[in-house]
């Protein structure tokens, strides 16, 4: 039993001897000699003099460049129900209705108004009937007292052959019928001044009464949104239902209620395009507005339409992913052209003649600065230079030549794995 189990032992040992020769043999196999990781590994490049174009790529929507927005109006109430609403993408021209509220509130608010306006009109009318018949009476009364007074005046004529009693009774009559003429005349004054003031209260309260007739007729008017230029309908989503995290929100349908003041449907100036990209802030102290701007619209494969950048925005987000919002006004439209258009713009910041450069892929940056490595007969050799202009696919450059070989990518890490190999190697001859 005990000779058995040494056999196996040895048996085991022999197999495990057998199993790492063989890795070694696989290992050694795999490792590649250092010359393989000569220059001639590394993609290279010349310096270049010539012309470079500076440009910005970026993707963004297309827009109407003065879009109509069709809100909600101010109708009295809290909430009101869309009756009818156009369909999304439907075409409407000037004047065509696009969206309707339910006015069943504004019109019963309307009838009332205009009762109210029938009655103050007769309150006028009153008013005025009642003015006319004062003032008749105190026309009449003025009318008599002035006769009270001449005939009053034509018995004192008569006193020098009166008695004195008689006369003093005369001169008494002709104080009484003057008093009661100045009486008179102060009532007639007074009368025609509250008439007038009875008529022009009833005045205001029936201009009160058209104003709020002509107010409830205006809701109800305005409670129908008409389009003021032709372009397409793009419903607005609704925000006053129950909203879920990462679900997109419902657009605006018949049926719906909103508040005064919400937008409910977008209309595009069809005749002003924009495109609203989101831009890297690297690469906002090379843009300003008018500079040139070509945009292809994903949707039309093969055209491209010439632009300009019209605003710049402030920068937003977070701090490693900083962009400002950039507005791309068409100089060239297209009746294909259409709301909401994915479009790829190529932004021309500046065009730089006769001067050296490289692709950027051969431009290094670390610890503030940039350099090339620079092909010598030693090998390649770190080369600072300084940065003029970079683009997306060119660098502008100082510090190197015209002819110059430069790396396209670092040397240093195309080695490392050669050096790791080496080490291995020498590992296993020992």
């Amino acid at each position: 039993m005990k000779k058995r189990l040494i056999t196996a032992f040895f048996v085991v040992l022999a197999l495990a001897a057998a199993g790492m020769a063989a890795w070694g043999a696989y290992r050694a196999s795999k490792i590649v000699s250092p010359a393989a990781a000569s220059a001639s590994d590394i993609p290279t490049t010349h310096v270049k003099r010539g012309r470079v174009t500076i440009t910005v790529s970026a993707r963004g929507e297309l827009q109407g460049g003065n879009s109509e927005m069709l809100v909600a109006p101010m109708a009295g109430v809290d909430t009101m129900a869309i009756t009818f609403l156009r369909e999304r993408g439907e075409l409407v021209k000037e004047g065509d209705t696009v969206v309707e509220f339910d006015t069943t509130q504004q019109e019963f608010n309307l009838r009332e108004a205009q009762a109210d306006l029938l009655e103050a009109e007769q309150q006028v009318i009153q008013a005025k009937a009642t003015s006319q018949s004062t003032q008749e009476e105190a026309e009449y009364q003025l009318q008599s007292a002035q006769s009270d007074l001449k005939l009053a005046e034509l018995e004192v004529r008569r006193n020098p052959l009166l008695p004195a009693i008689v006369q003093r009774q005369n001169d008494l009559a002709v104080d009484a019928a003057r008093n009661r003429l100045h009486q008179a005349e102060q009532d007639n004054i007074n009368k025609k001044a509250n008439a007038a003031a009875g008529i022009a209260i009833q005045e205001a309260a029936l201009n009160k009464a058209k104003v709020a007739a002509q107010t409830a007729q205006r809701m109800i008017d305005g409670m129908t949104l008409k389009a003021k230029s032709t372009g397409y309908c793009n419903i607005q989503p609704n925000t006053t239902g129950n909203i879920y995290w990462g679900a997109p929100l419902p657009a605006f349908q018949v049926g719906d209620t909103v508040r005064a003041g919400m937008a409910i449907v977008q209309i595009p100036d069809m005749k002003n395009w924009e495109v609203s990209a989101s831009i890297g802030e690297l690469d906002q102290g090379h843009l300003a507005p008018g500079q040139k701007v070509s945009v292809a619209v994903v949707a039309l494969a093969g055209k491209s339409f010439a632009g300009h950048v019209k605003t710049m925005g402030g920068t937003t987000g977070a701090p490693w992913d900083r962009h400002f919002e950039a507005r791309i006004a068409l100089d060239e439209t297209g009746p294909e052209l259409r709301p909401g258009m994915t479009s790829n713009i190529v932004i021309t910041s500046e065009v730089l003649d006769n001067v050296i450069w490289v692709p950027s892929q051969a431009l290094f940056e670390s610890d503030g600065r940039s350099f090339v490595y620079l092909e010598t007969p030693s090998g390649f050799t770190p080369r600072d230079v300084k940065l003029v202009r970079r683009s997306e696919s060119q660098a502008v450059v100082t510090g190197v030549n015209e002819g110059d070989t430069v790396a396209m990518s670092n040397p240093t890490q195309q080695n490392t794995p050669s050096t790791k190999q080496e080490g291995a190697m020498k590992a296993l001859q020992k």
